[in-house]
């Protein structure tokens, strides 16, 4: 009987103290869900900088340094679908070094479908070989006009500049519309040029394989480049190979052809995309 009575005093103490602090008691729940949800907010923010890979185990898709989730809610990727043996094969291209014909040569013997990012300077100096690209079933990225380290810029109209004079000489040179494909020259990128290129109708594309071929005084071999593409190629891989490099014009042949051999296709860049493109559509 004593115990009961101490339980009912006890809970008259804390309704009475409940009704007495109710207000300040929900003021302390809202500010504890709203640092909450800054936390949530502050961890998926995109971190500004370059992009970057990491390679738990050779064979199987890297880890990028944002998240596929993260990336994809700004129309922007980096790998593909996992569970598929395909390969989204990419060319960078900011200068010609007489490597390009030979590289499209090999790309039609296979009959692959690879995109070219490109930058006002190669437009402007090698229209031929652009409109051969186009011809032959290829696709062409926008590398930006000048190759601008794109974080530094803020300001939308500057970034608008940048894509759309790279546009617009584009369709002088083929007499197409540029498809809406944008790679951030050197990888370096901040949330804000994300933002920016999904308003302009952009995808934008990283990568989850390269391999250091952009040296021309310190051009890889070709069993160290074989070493990197053939070890750590994976599912749903986007690959990108500059095609500046005298060893990846000497290597693709027989690159693409131990690739097939270990059961991989070759996908346009479209396909990276096409499921969200086609919810675009419906919608």
């Amino acid at each position: 009987m004593v115990t009961r009575l101490i339980c009912l005093t006890e809970v008259r103490r804390m309704k009475q103290f409940l009704r007495r602090n109710l207000a300040a008691l929900l003021v302390l729940a809202v500010l504890a869900a709203l640092t909450t949800i800054a936390a949530l907010r502050q961890e998926a923010a995109l971190p500004a900088g370059s992009w970057g890979l990491s390679f738990p185990q050779e064979g199987e898709p890297p880890t990028g340094n944002t998240d596929s989730r993260t990336l994809r809610s700004y129309q922007a990727a980096y790998l593909g679908d996992t569970s598929q043996p395909v390969i989204y094969l990419t060319f960078d291209a900011g200068y010609e070094n007489g490597c390009t014909a030979q590289i499209l040569d090999v790309l039609k013997k296979h009959g692959v479908s690879a995109t070219f990012f490109l930058v006002g300077n190669y437009l402007e100096r090698n229209p031929e070989l652009v409109r051969r690209m186009v011809a032959e079933g290829h696709t062409v990225g926008n590398h930006t006009y000048h190759h601008w380290d794109m974080s530094k810029i803020g300001d939308e109209a500057t970034f608008r500049e940048e894509l759309t004079s790279l546009e617009t000489l584009y369709e002088s040179v083929t007499g197409q519309k540029m498809q809406k494909y944008y790679r951030p020259p050197q990888g370096i990128y901040s949330e804000e040029n994300l933002r920016m290129a999904k308003e302009m109708g952009y995808h934008t594309v990283f990568w989850s394989l390269a391999y250091v071929d952009w040296l021309n005084d310190q051009q890889p071999t070709s069993e160290q480049a074989f070493s990197k593409l053939i070890g750590r190629i994976h599912n749903g891989a986007v690959v990108l190979l500059h095609s500046t490099s005298k060893t990846n014009a000497t290597i693709l042949d027989e690159l693409l052809t131990r690739w097939e051999e270990l059961g991989y296709r070759f996908a346009p860049i479209s396909e990276l995309f096409a499921e969200e493109e086609n919810a675009s559509t419906a919608g």
